[in-house]
């Protein structure tokens, strides 16, 4: 986090916890909801944030809570985000293998891989739990090698877990896992609710 939000926090520790009012989208866009409608049902839409340099601070003061609440630390206030898919949305990197988040930062090392019954992969890291962003998957896919073939190889041929091999990461396991139980395995809340 900035030195001037850890500083901000320290000077004014007590400043309430806003909800509702920033949601992360699955293609890992910032959006903002002016009447705190982000977890409403259903959700007001929000307005994409685009400004350059407030996504980058939303970027670098993102974070986790030990209850496994995603926010972004707004001086000494704290934002929760209403989150679409993860966390993070991974994404592939400038050189076509690597991955990265949608906050830039670079992913050294995917700890399990698990698709989803809906066709979705989700991932956890080092950083936090991601999905990889839908436009990416296609690429990337026929890349992760298992003993059977690639991963989309050994879904088709009804295998349920194994083992990965990327190109540029360390191998790990993968698993096949229901949607619904995806948060609760990777530890995050997708909508947390004022406490």
């Amino acid at each position: 986090m900035d030195d001037l939000v850890l500083k901000a926090m320290q000077r004014w520790p007590d400043v309430p916890a806003v909800h509702g009012w920033l949601s992360l989208d699955a293609r890992g866009r910032w959006k903002l909801h002016p009447t705190g409608g982000a977890a409403n049902t259903p959700a007001e839409p929000g307005e994409s944030i685009s400004n350059p340099s407030l996504l980058a601070f939303i970027n670098r003061n993102y974070a986790a809570d030990e209850q496994g609440r995603w926010f972004f630390q707004n001086g000494p206030q704290r934002v929760y985000a209403q989150l679409e898919a993860a966390p993070y949305v991974i994404r592939l990197a400038e050189d076509g293998i690597g991955l990265q988040t949608h906050t830039g930062l670079p992913v050294d090392a995917v700890h399990e891989w698990l698709p989803d019954d809906e066709g979705h992969m989700y991932v956890r890291t080092a950083l936090g739990p991601g999905r990889i962003e839908d436009r990416d998957l296609p690429a990337l896919l026929p890349r992760l090698e298992t003993d059977a073939g690639n991963l989309l190889d050994a879904l088709e041929q009804g295998a349920t877990h194994g083992w990965v091999d990327h190109p540029q990461l360390p191998r790990a396991p993968w698993r096949q896992i229901p949607t619904q139980e995806v948060s609760g395995h990777l530890g995050f809340l997708l909508g947390p609710t004022q406490v």
